[in-house]
Formats: C-alpha cells, structure tokens, sequence
C-alpha cells in the first residue's frame, strides 16, 4: 500500500508538472537491496502511466567515495570499481537479487518502454496534458527540415517500427498540428534510445 501511494502521488506530481508546459525526464534504478521480485513490471507500469518519453533505466553501481560503496565495502560484495555507464548491464558488487534475473528484467525494462508502440504511446500522454507556455515560438529553421528528412528515411521506410511512426505522425498531424516539431524530435530520440540500448 505505501508503494502504491507512493507511485500515485509522484504519477500526480509529473503530470501537473507536464500541464504547467515542462517537460519530465526520469532516470529509474534497479538493484536495491530492497527490490521486490516485481520490480521490473512497476517500473514499466509506472513509466508508461507517467508519459515521461525520456525514461532511463539504468542498473544500481556503487561510485568509490560513497555511503553505498563504504556499506557493501564492509559487507565484502564489491566486486569491481564502477564503469560509469548506466547502459553496459554491468553493476560493481553482488546484488540481493539474482544477478541473471536482474539484468534479464532490466533488459526486459528498456525492451518493453522503447518498443515504438509502447513508446509513441508515452508520446501520446503527453502530448496530452502538455501545455507549453505561450510565450515560446518556434522559428523556422533549416534543420528543422533535414530532422523531419531523417526522420522519414530511418523510421518512416527502413525501421521495422515504420508502421507505429506513421500512426504516430498522422495522430499528431491530426489532433496537435501545433506539436508536429515535438512530434519528429521525439521520433528521433526514441531511434536514439533503441540504438543506445542495442535493440536493433
């Protein structure tokens, strides 16, 4: 129950972050003494309920110098030093949890969360809520262009996610024509983020 209330008051909290025009990122640990066996489906729930796009997940290591790295120093579960990468699947010390059934929900994690559906899907919701202040004008710009460009060749003809692109532009098109620069931006990302997480 406290999990749940918890999770519900952050949900509350990023959408009205969202509705007042600021966009939300979220970096998502796994690895903690304290996961639960579930832990890689509330993530993925509450990720998606939240419409944060850039969501990164990355697996718990232990910098030198730090209360945690003192803790497990003493506990003799160190293992190496850190690498500084939260996207190579590798930790510094022996977690509670199995080592294989971590880094299998962690790949199961990015997986589920950069798939296109379940991607534009988050695109969706936010677009949603969204208001970006009126203030902020965008202004035409040559890049803008070549973005869109490349946006069509890589996602809209040669990616295997090329049919949720296409839903996903047309939705824009037809419900926020005003986000269309947002839309082809977040396309792009989305295409960053399969890449970073080797999904391809």
């Amino acid at each position: 129950n406290k999990i749940q209330n918890r999770n519900k008051n952050m949900l509350e909290c990023v959408r009205r972050v969202q509705s007042n025009g600021m966009m939300v990122s979220g970096g998502f640990i796994l690895g903690f003494d304290y996961d639960p066996p579930d832990i890689f489906q509330q993530q993925i729930s509450f990720i998606q309920q939240s419409g944060i796009v850039w969501a990164m997940v990355g697996l718990l290591n232990a910098p030198k110098g730090t209360h945690l790295y003192e803790r497990l120093e003493k506990e003799k579960r160190l293992t190496t030093e850190a690498t500084g990468s939260n996207t190579d699947y590798s930790m510094n010390f022996i977690p509670k949890m199995a080592e294989t059934t971590l880094i299998e929900g962690y790949q199961m994690i990015t997986k589920s969360i950069y798939a296109p559906k379940a991607y534009y899907t988050r695109v969706r919701q936010l677009f949603s809520r969204y208001q970006p202040h009126p203030d902020i004008k965008l202004h035409f710009d040559s890049y803008y262009l070549w973005g869109f460009i490349k946006s069509f060749i890589y996602l809209g003809i040669w990616d295997s996610g090329r049919g949720e692109y296409w839903k996903f532009i047309v939705w824009t098109l037809v419900h926020y024509p005003g986000r269309f620069y947002d839309a082809v931006m977040f396309t792009l990302t989305g295409y960053h983020f399969r890449r970073i997480f080797n999904l391809y």
